[in-house]
């Protein structure tokens, strides 16, 4: 069941990542549009913001992975 939910947690944080581009450069585009060109900063800024939120939680599933790793390999040499 835990596996599922770290598993369910990759999937969403894919979703959200895009959703935060997406709208990053939709913003940027509408702003552009509307005659403002700080739209600029939105479209660089809003996908690298995407990029740097998945990184961390990223990071934080894959020291998850590998502590559970550590403790099993630990589990199986206190088992010998």
């Amino acid at each position: 069941m835990r596996n599922t939910i770290i598993r369910s947690l990759d999937v969403i944080v894919w979703i959200i990542a895009i959703f935060i581009a997406g709208g990053g450069v939709i913003a940027g585009l509408i702003a552009i549009a509307n005659g403002q060109m700080e739209g600029i900063a939105f479209i660089i800024g809003g996908p690298l913001y995407a990029i740097i939120f998945a990184g961390f939680i990223f990071v934080a599933i894959g020291i998850y992975d590998n502590t559970k790793r550590t403790a099993e390999a630990i589990e199986k040499l206190a088992a010998r």
